[in-house]
């Protein structure tokens, strides 16, 4: 079992204290022209091997995930959806920022 953390929370005497954490579920998406993606090139704990990574989607997991494979089928190239980041293998930063331009997000190369 993993521990969530819940920073700031000690102790509640209230019996019916439930814990609601504003990051655990989005329920709805940010339109297209308000969010700011990040595109980065990381390398780190890949074994060298070099990964693009879409960071700052503000909304649910499927649209997140629709988003990836939209993407990874626009690139030609696998990869995955993990903790609000898209993971797309290899260097495809210019084509997935021209792509997401395309659609209509706001991005910004950052990072290597």
């Amino acid at each position: 079992m993993v521990a969530k953390k819940r920073e700031g929370i000690v102790y509640s005497t209230n019996p019916d204290f439930t814990f609601h954490d504003s990051h655990e579920k989005q329920d709805s998406t940010l339109p297209v022209s308000q969010q700011m993606l990040y595109i980065w090139l990381d390398s780190k704990g890949r074994k060298g091997k070099t990964v693009t990574l879409v960071k700052g989607f503000i909304g649910n997991i499927k649209d997140l995930e629709t988003l990836a494979g939209d993407i990874k089928r626009h690139c030609g190239a696998g990869g995955s959806v993990k903790e609000g980041e898209i993971i797309i293998q290899g260097d495809f930063r210019e084509k997935t920022i021209a792509f997401l331009s395309a659609k209509g997000y706001r991005t910004k190369k950052a990072g290597g």
